[in-house]
């Protein structure tokens, strides 16, 4: 290595280090005892949150009454390695509808899972979620347990954007008669929407949005540009955050960043470009294992305006990138000294971020500037 590069490399790390130590945090431990929680939804007028565990709980915190028994009527999950329990998000009408979409997993009489997604009525009481019952399965299901990665989100449009991971099925990925790793579009009922690329076209699925998506783990909207993002695990190496865009492939298993599990080039690539595929807007040659993601677009800490919050997993920490149009870049890794897995983050109407820990005993944090 040359001295020229070995000063930039020792400047870098001195520039995150002295930007992480300067992020100096609040921390709020609102909740523990949660059993692998996976994702947290804000009921509107302060009224608490709901919160997912794998298993299969859906419960509600509110700060002064503390946590739920689980609520009825939540479907039957298949819980096994990464299925379960998964996205909770409201619809963009809850406080008329009262309407809550989740995502989670099922499996056939061979055991090989999919992801579902559904929606049901939160009761007035938020006991009870009524008439529940299946919008969208990932068909074929092909999971034994991996890759599943579901996410769902809404735009400002009302259209509900659906991640299905690819089962560990890279070629499926490409298959545009199968589920298995797209990105899905649908109106709020449900319904396809008349505008999404596939529509009217020959033996291809036309609920798809966009594809070549191995594990989405993370999708939010991002406030300024109004474009859905999404972020994903790589294999061994290669996380990376896209924005998805319209009938975009985003180029797994033909281009990708990281390597086959057991080294070397994965099977079907054509290195980190592939003619017809879009690249990542940010990616990372180590895997920090990404989770759930929020854009930053409050006021309480204007030191964080124009930022993206992203969980992870492997490197239990709360990555903290900037974002300028569509250049991403990383500035600290945060919460680190916890040692805990992050599984979702969220920002709350309050203006501070709400963390989940995935662990089996799992906490609910809430993160801010120290004032």
């Amino acid at each position: 290595m040359s001295r020229l590069l070995q000063t930039c490399l020792l400047s870098v790390s001195l520039l995150t280090a002295s930007v992480a130590a300067a992020e100096k945090l609040s921390v709020t431990e609102l909740l523990k005892g949660l059993h692998h929680p996976w994702a947290v939804a804000f009921l509107p007028d302060n009224q608490g949150m709901l919160i997912t565990e794998r298993e299969g709980q859906l419960r509600l915190w509110q700060a002064n009454k503390g946590l739920s028994e689980p609520i009825r009527g939540v479907p039957d999950v298949w819980a096994e390695r990464q299925g379960g329990l998964l996205d909770v998000v409201l619809a963009p009408d809850f406080p008329q509808s009262r309407r809550v979409w989740l995502s989670y997993t099922e499996a056939d009489e061979n055991g090989r899972a999919g992801a579902v997604v559904g929606v049901g009525t939160l009761s007035e009481d938020n006991t009870q979620l009524n008439d529940f019952k299946p919008v969208l399965r990932q068909m074929p299901k092909l999971s034994g347990g991996a890759n599943l990665g579901s996410r769902i989100a809404f735009d400002r449009d009302g259209m509900l954007y659906v991640t299905f991971g690819d089962n560990f099925q890279a070629e499926s990925a490409q298959d545009l008669s199968s589920l298995a790793g797209k990105v899905i579009r649908l109106n709020a009922d449900g319904s396809i929407p008349d505008d999404n690329p596939l529509v009217g076209k020959q033996n291809v699925r036309e609920e798809i949005w966009s594809w070549g998506v191995r594990n989405a783990q993370g999708v939010a909207l991002n406030p300024w540009t109004q474009e859905m993002w999404e972020n994903e695990h790589g294999p061994r190496g290669g996380d990376e955050v896209n924005i998805l865009r319209k009938g975009k492939n985003y180029g797994w298993p033909l281009a990708t960043y990281g390597e086959a599990y057991g080294g070397g080039k994965v099977v079907g690539s054509e290195g980190t470009q592939a003619p017809g595929t879009e690249q990542p807007v940010f990616w990372w040659k180590e895997s920090p294992a990404l989770s759930g993601m929020a854009f930053y677009n409050s006021a309480r800490f204007p030191q964080w305006k124009n930022s993206l919050f992203v969980g992870a997993l492997k490197d239990k920490s709360l990555i903290h990138l900037t974002v300028n149009g569509d250049r991403v870049t990383e500035k600290a890794r945060l919460l680190k000294t916890r040692g805990e897995r992050i599984r979702d983050v969220r920002m709350g109407p309050d203006g501070f971020l709400y963390v989940l820990t995935d662990e089996s005993d799992g906490k609910l944090l809430k993160v801010g500037l120290a004032e």
